[in-house]
């Protein structure tokens, strides 16, 4: 049977194939990261970047597939994780772009939103690479403008995926890197999937389903939990300024109490009188409010003037903070943390509670749990910028992978905010010791980033598989040293890849070396690494601090 247009309730089938695929899936697209380390998380950050658009698509009540789009799109972009995360969110901001006013989609309609989801994704990209997700969209776009006009969307989207299968089977040639290990780009594969599960589902074709996979509810319990960790902190109740967390959700034009039509900028600025962390996100059929307020009700009543309320949800966060604080004595706030000055948030993506008390005491204010293992989504960033209470924000993401998503946090949050292009946690410490909270935003990112071309950044840890790069013969369990993202030693003493790693990484002008020992490692193999250090050079400063972070027994700073 030809499948002539896309409708809404085919395009919801759509999407949903697509999450259960990538769900499925992501182990096998974490397999195919270059590196041979435990952490490859391409697949992770674009299933749950994924499952976050979809359930932006299943909270809607559209009927249009042009609004499901942009629901899809703007979920897309809240829950991207990642670099791989961001870059799919930008494919299908442009794919929404290109439809936001279709009720349905033909083939036509299918082409052009695939042709503008190239151009955006490629314009997102500072330095656009080949071998990459963008060669794959680039692939399937090129197939769908040659045989639209003879194809039903079915037909369509079989040969877009088909297209986009041959375009990533190409990237193992395209990146020099690719073809060194035998693997395609993993973000590629994990569109390749969405493509595939986007054509099994117009045409008819099963998409095995996981019995374990959390529903809506479910998405939204976790994520309201998560939240609150982060809102509360270790604050006294009595300094929470605005003690109601509100959240409603309108259905625009709907009910009986309406007497307004919807206008984003003015139903944004009352609220933003009513108390701080506001977040208001909307499509044509609903708008969501996010907001800490001392008057819940006029919030609700603010909402129903513009429609029903679909769903609301008031908590008291003073009540919540005097629970956590009855409950552990020892998370009571201290004195500093109560007095804390809130004019700038210093905020950082950790990993290990060891590393969080180290960028505490060099004046981080603030802790975004994640790394390289689990990469913070947008919304988790714009949450944390969101709930300080400071006028302005600074985040250190200490990781390459986390960049876009802090970008594009920055350019929602609420606050002024600059990103500080950490790559690891040695450059996010060093960043902190420029730190000067009387400077200004634009001066202050630039004296921060000014010294991070000076630290040289180590890693050890267990290579999960057999492999050669740059020709470092590398064997599954055996230890690498990895300095600035460059696999140097290979042992199968952990101390030994430590030491040898250290020793590449120390020229003349080295003076200082920071260990911090993680999982895996314990103070006296990081002391015995210290005397071998020291036998090396016996005029190096060498301090140890236990990270606890998870993967890396050790990392390592040389300045």
């Amino acid at each position: 049977m030809r499948v002539t247009e896309i409708d809404s309730n085919q395009f919801r089938r759509m999407i949903k194939a697509a999450s259960v695929t990538l769900k499925n899936n992501a182990d096998f697209i974490n397999s195919l990261n270059v590196f041979p380390v435990p952490d490859g998380d391409t697949g992770t950050n674009m299933n749950l970047s994924l499952a976050s658009g979809a359930k932006y698509v299943a909270n809607s009540t559209s009927e249009s597939v042009g609004t499901l789009a942009e629901a899809f799109a703007k979920g897309l972009l809240m829950g991207a994780r990642g670099n791989s995360g961001v870059i799919l969110s930008q494919i299908f901001r442009g794919f929404a772009k290109s439809v936001s006013q279709k009720p349905q989609l033909d083939a036509s309609d299918l082409n052009a939103a695939l042709v503008e989801a190239t151009k955006t994704a490629y314009s997102s990209v500072m330095k656009p690479t080949e071998g990459t997700i963008l060669t794959v969209i680039h692939g399937a776009a090129e197939k769908s403008r040659q045989s639209y006009s003879k194809m039903d969307v079915a037909e369509l989207m079989d040969a877009v995926s088909a297209a986009a299968d041959v375009a990533l089977k190409k990237t193992t040639d395209l990146l020099p890197v690719l073809k060194q290990v035998g693997v395609v780009d993993s973000g590629g594969q994990g569109l390749a999937f969405v493509f595939k599960a986007f054509a099994d589902s117009l045409n008819g074709r099963e998409v095995k389903v996981e019995k374990n996979e959390p529903d809506s509810e479910e998405m939204d319990e976790m994520i309201d939990a998560k939240h609150h960790k982060s809102v509360q902190g270790e604050i006294d109740p009595a300094d929470i300024k605005y003690g109601y967390c509100t959240q409603i959700m309108v259905r625009i034009g709907h009910g009986k109490e309406v007497e307004r039509q919807f206008d984003y900028q003015p139903f944004y600025d009352y609220l933003a009188k009513l108390g701080d962390s506001l977040l208001v996100i909307n499509d044509d059929e609903i708008v969501k409010v996010h907001v800490h307020t001392e008057h819940p009700g006029k919030v609700l009543a603010w909402g129903q003037q513009f429609g029903d309320l679909a769903t609301v949800k008031v908590d008291n966060m003073r009540l919540q903070q005097e629970d956590i604080i009855n409950n552990d004595a020892d998370d009571e706030p201290t004195k500093e943390e109560v007095d804390r000055p809130n004019d700038t948030a210093v905020i950082a993506v950790t990993s290990g509670d060891g590393i969080g008390t180290l960028f505490n005491s060099l004046g981080v204010t603030d802790l975004i749990s994640g790394g390289q293992t689990m990469n913070p989504s947008t919304q988790d960033i714009l949450d944390a910028i969101n709930n300080s209470h400071a006028s302005r924000a600074v985040i250190l993401p200490n990781n390459s992978n986390i960049f876009l998503a802090a970008e594009q946090a920055a350019k929602v949050a609420s606050i002024p905010t600059v990103i500080v292009h950490t790559k690891t946690v040695p450059q996010g410490m060093t960043a902190m010791l420029e730190y000067d909270p009387s400077a200004d935003l634009a001066d202050l990112k630039s004296a921060m980033e000014s010294n991070l071309e000076f630290v040289k950044s180590g890693e050890v840890t267990q290579a999960v598989r057999d492999t050669e790069l740059d020709n470092v013969h590398i064997k599954k369990n055996q230890y690498m040293g990895i300095v600035d993202g460059k696999i140097t030693v290979t042992s199968s003493n952990m101390i030994d890849a430590a030491t040898q790693m250290v020793k590449a990484m120390l020229d003349e002008d080295s003076e200082a070396i920071t260990i911090i020992y993680g999982q895996g490692a314990n103070e006296r193999e990081s002391q015995k690494l210290k005397d071998n250090i020291m036998k090396i050079d016996e005029d190096l400063e060498v301090e140890i601090h236990e990270g606890d972070q998870p993967v890396y027994p050790f990392l390592v700073s040389v300045e």
